[in-house]
């Protein structure tokens, strides 16, 4: 059995019928070259080969009696391939805004908890002998990371050979007498570092304000915690729509070189770019720079599978520029500042101060912020940018050519911006509601539009607006 952490409670208990917390990961299969007749029962073979190295594939989450404590995930547990495997079919011709379409089907639906918390989607249909698995994991099972690394293993390795297969042993049921004794205990546990928890709180908070009256303010930068109103903020529906678009990794590593920021500041301003387009044509007027919520790996082991180790700064996006370079730069500014204060607070304050957070007071905020029609007070979008593997891998022998990523939306917050590399791609994908834009590809068009007026104003004369290996 496995306590779950605060952030894990969190990410559980902040999902309602409008807000759902599970996270995406699609990785577009080339078979052209593979040996034999692929297809779907090849696919289940394959995963049940590996089951035995994607352990919280078998965690089931476990009520503690009395609402006592955070719930436990339960390991080794049965786990049903007919119920969590799915086979569906992408819609003719076969190509990428047809595969999005099914993605943000897939993306409407919660995920049953009497199970374990996650589904696989085979998508045939796809132009060019290709297939997607599109897999849907809850958050609380696994963060970005984890979910990176847990799809790695799933994935084969020309270099590395699949370990040996474990007995399948199914855990047994704790009895209610056993899970109070282990709430009890970690309860207190739990209280003995609390002295150290708000210690630590208080100096980073003291530290934060100290450094924010050092800089002073600045006239371009959006005051934290005060995001203007925009047509992203508004309480969601409960459907959600997907897009996605590739980029060439290559271009993004040269213009970063030439411009002298990260990957990471350029993948932001390319959001404010393409947000800013999006601003002009729904709002008529981006007067002020909106607030970013970019997700922090606290942990970024690639042994680590399970669990959430994270963090959230808070960017200043400067959609009210219209100068490409000018945008990179008051976008690097605005990351330093966010890091900064970061580190100040400590990387891991929020999620040990949320260790003590009643599970009862996060339902009940959390569904009400999902109720009303408010804007999110925090923060207008989610940006995050997750480094992903620089080789190609295979599944039952066959070459992943893509792979894409999103995770969830936030109450009164209607869009996520997921960027993930990989081999030689930089590939975008969005997540919003179903009510928010007309066709979500508007999002990741003015995206690549937005990288290509970054490239030509540092003087580069050709973009890629998507890589060779990547669909129609």
């Amino acid at each position: 059995m496995k306590r779950l952490s605060g952030w894990d409670a969190l990410l559980l208990n902040s999902e309602t019928p409008n807000v759902h917390q599970h996270t995406l990961k699609v990785a577009v299969v080339d078979t052209s070259e593979f040996e034999g007749e692929p297809g779907f029962e090849v696919f289940c073979e394959t995963l049940r080969s590996r089951m035995h190295l994607l352990e919280p594939m078998r965690y089931e989450l476990v009520g503690i009696p009395l609402r006592l404590h955070r719930p436990m995930w339960r390991e080794n547990a049965d786990v049903d391939l007919g119920y969590h495997v799915r086979r569906v079919r992408v819609a003719a011709p076969g190509g990428r805004r047809e595969l999005d379409q099914l993605i943000g089907e897939i993306a409407g639906t919660a995920l049953d908890r009497t199970r374990p918390l996650w589904q696989l989607y085979y998508a045939e249909g796809l132009a060019n002998r290709r297939i997607a698995v599109i897999g849907k994991v809850h958050h609380a099972l696994a963060d970005g990371v984890a979910s990176a690394n847990l799809m790695a293993r799933a994935m084969e390795w020309v270099d590395l050979m699949p370990g040996a297969g474990g007995r399948d042993i199914t855990g047994a049921r704790p009895s209610a007498v056993e899970l109070i004794r282990g709430a009890v205990r970690d309860h207190a546990r739990t209280l003995t570092k609390l002295p150290d928890v708000v210690r630590d709180g208080a100096v980073g908070i003291y530290r934060v304000r100290r450094r924010s009256r050092q800089r002073h303010g600045h006239p371009d930068l959006a005051r934290q915690f005060h995001p203007p109103p925009t047509f992203l903020n508004h309480k969601l529906s409960p459907a959600r729509s997907f897009a996605s678009a590739t980029l060439s990794l290559a271009e993004a590593k040269e213009t970063s070189r030439h411009l002298g920021v990260t990957i990471n500041d350029l993948v932001l301003a390319t959001a404010a770019g393409g947000l800013r387009d999006l601003l002009l044509t729904y709002d008529g007027h981006p007067d002020e720079p909106i607030i970013a919520s970019v997700p922090v790996a606290t942990d970024t082991s690639r042994d680590r599978i399970t669990g959430n180790a994270l963090s959230t700064m808070l960017v200043s996006l400067p959609v009210h520029i219209d100068d490409p370079l000018e945008q990179v730069r008051l976008t690097a500014v605005a990351a330093g500042i966010a890091k900064e204060n970061h580190d100040l607070l400590g990387p891991g304050t929020v999620g040990r101060s949320l260790e003590y957070v009643p599970p009862t007071a996060l339902r009940t905020v959390f569904g009400w912020t999902s109720r009303r029609k408010a804007p999110n007070q925090l923060f207008n979008v989610i940006v995050s940018n997750v480094p992903g593997p620089r080789r190609r891998g295979c599944v039952a022998g066959a070459v992943v050519s893509e792979i894409y990523s999103v995770g969830p939306l936030a109450a009164g917050s209607a869009m996520n911006v997921t960027v993930w590399s990989y081999v030689d791609q930089l590939n975008i994908s969005v997540l919003t509601d179903g009510s928010t834009l007309a066709d979500t590809h508007e999002a990741t068009d003015a995206m690549v539009r937005a990288f290509a007026r970054i490239r030509s104003a540092a003087g580069f004369t050709e973009t890629r607006t998507r890589a060779d290996t990547s669909l129609p």
